[in-house]
C-alpha cells in the first residue's frame, strides 16, 4: 500500500528508546544533543512575533521566487557576508531541507545520482529517497583537517551524476571546503556537466575569527546552488525561511531559474507574512546569531580544557559550527558506550555512525546548551 521511497523500518533505533524510558520514568537527562537554539536559555525579543503582523501580510499576492523586499534582504545579507548576489538569482524556500527537494526535481530524473560528503548530516539520504534519486557517498579525509578524497570523488561519478553536493561549514564536523579543493571541484564538475550543491547554513559561525569564504567566491564556472536561511544564520528556525542563490554559466543559470519559477509556483511554499518580516527578522536575527556564537566559543573553550592533556580522548578541532567532535578509545562500540552514558550518567551524546562516520568511536556534542550545563554533561562524558 505504502510507496517503497519510505524506509523498509521504521522502528525507533535503541538509543532513541532507552532515551524515552528514561525520560517517561522522570529521569532528568542532559542532552548534549539539542541544536534547537529556540531551547537553550537564549534571549529571543518579546516583540519578535509582532514583526509578522504588518497588515501586508494580509493580502496574497504570491512570487514563485519568493517577494521582492525579501529578496532584496537576502541579497543585502549575502553582501554582508562579502557576496554579490543578484536579486533575479535568488529563490526563496520554506526550508533548507526543501530546498534540497527543489534542486533534486530540477536536477535528476528518478535513478539519478547525488554524491554526498561523509560524514555529514543524515538527512541527505532520505531526502533524496523521497525523490526517487540515489546517493553515492565519498569521504572527508582527517589528516590534521579534513579534505575531499578527489579521487574518491572522480571515481564515484558515472553518467547518471546530476549533482556534488558538498556541506561548509561541515556537520557536525566543523570543517570547510578548502580554496584548493573548491577550485578542483569546480573544475571537475564544470568538465561534465554536473552541478555544484553548496550547504552554507552555518557560513557565519567562524570559530578561528577569521571570515568563511562562501563557495560562490571560488567556484566559478560550474553551475551552483548556495543554501542558506534563517534557521541558523538568525537563530530562528521557528520562522522556515530559507533561500538559494544561484550561480554558474549565465545561460546555465537562466535554464535554472525558469525550471526553479515552475517548480516554486507548483507549491508557493513560503507564507507571505515571513516574506514581509524577513528583512525586519533577518536584522533583529544579527543579536542572536551573536549570543549564539558566544554561547558556542564558551563551551567549545570548555572543551579543550577539559580534554586537554588527556591521552584517551582527543577533540576534534572544527573551524566552524555549532558542533564538537570527540574521538573516544573503541574499547567498545560507539552505541554500547552512548547508551552506557545515558543509562549510567544520564547524558545523552549522539554517535559518530549517525553521521556515518568511517570507523569507531567518535562522539558528537551540541555546542549550544548553557554553559553550566554542556560543563556538566561534558564531565560525565569523561568521567564514563
Amino acid at each position: 500500500m505504502f510507496s517503497s521511497r519510505l524506509p523498509s523500518a521504521l522502528e525507533e533505533n535503541a538509543v532513541t528508546r532507552v532515551h524515552a524510558r528514561l525520560r517517561t520514568a522522570g529521569t532528568e537527562i542532559i542532552d548534549l544533543t539539542e541544536t534547537n537554539p529556540t531551547r537553550v536559555g537564549l534571549h529571543y525579543p518579546a516583540d519578535l512575533h509582532a514583526m509578522l503582523a504588518a497588515p501586508a501580510a494580509l493580502s496574497y499576492t504570491p512570487e514563485p521566487l519568493g517577494m521582492l523586499s525579501a529578496r532584496e534582504a537576502v541579497a543585502r545579507e549575502y553582501a554582508r557576508q562579502g557576496l554579490t548576489v543578484s536579486l533575479d538569482r535568488i529563490v526563496l524556500t520554506g526550508s533548507t531541507s526543501e530546498a534540497y527537494s527543489l534542486l533534486f526535481k530540477l536536477l535528476c530524473d528518478a535513478g539519478d545520482e547525488v554524491l554526498i560528503p561523509q560524514p555529514s548530516y543524515p538527512l541527505f539520504e532520505l531526502l533524496s529517497r523521497l525523490d526517487l534519486v540515489t546517493t553515492v557517498p565519498y569521504a572527508l579525509h582527517m589528516h590534521g583537517g579534513w579534505s575531499l578524497d578527489r579521487d574518491g570523488i572522480a571515481s564515484a561519478l558515472s553518467a547518471r551524476t546530476r549533482a556534488v553536493l558538498v556541506v561548509s561549514p561541515n556537520n557536525p564536523t566543523g570543517s570547510v571546503l578548502s580554496a584548493d579543493d573548491a577550485v578542483w571541484l569546480d573544475e571537475l564538475c564544470a568538465a561534465r556537466d554536473i552541478a555544484i550543491i553548496a550547504d552554507e547554513v552555518f557560513l557565519d559561525y567562524s570559530l578561528r575569527g577569521s571570515r568563511l569564504h562562501a563557495v560562490a567566491e571560488r567556484v566559478t564556472t560550474a553551475l551552483t546552488f548556495s543554501l542558506g536561511g534563517l534557521s541558523k544564520s538568525a537563530g530562528l528556525p521557528q520562522m522556515k525561511l530559507g533561500w538559494v542563490a544561484v550561480s554558474g554559466p549565465n545561460a546555465l543559470v537562466q535554464r535554472a531559474l525558469h525550471a526553479l519559477e515552475l517548480i516554486c509556483d507548483t507549491y508557493l511554499s513560503v507564507a507571505t507574512p515571513v516574506q514581509v518580516a524577513a528583512a525586519s527578522l533577518i536584522k533583529a536575527g544579527a543579536a542572536l546569531r551573536g549570543s549564539i556564537h558566544e554561547r558556542v566559543m564558551i563551551n567549545l573553550a570548555a572543551c579543550r580544557a577539559r580534554v586537554a592533556g588527556r591521552g584517551d580522548v582527543t577533540m576534534l578541532e572544527p573551524e566552524a559550527g555549532w558542533c564538537v567532535v570527540l574521538q573516544m578509545p573503541a574499547t567498545e562500540s560507539e552505541e554500547a558506550l552512548v547508551l552506557r552514558l545515558l543509562e549510567q550518567e544520564h547524558v545523552l551524546v549522539h554517535p559518530g555512525y549517525f553521521f556515518d562516520f568511517p570507523r569507531e568511536a567518535f562522539l558528537v556534542l551540541s555546542l549550544l546548551p548553557e554553559p553550566d550545563v554542556f560543563a556538566d554533561g561534558l564531565a560525565r562524558v569523561l568521567r564514563a
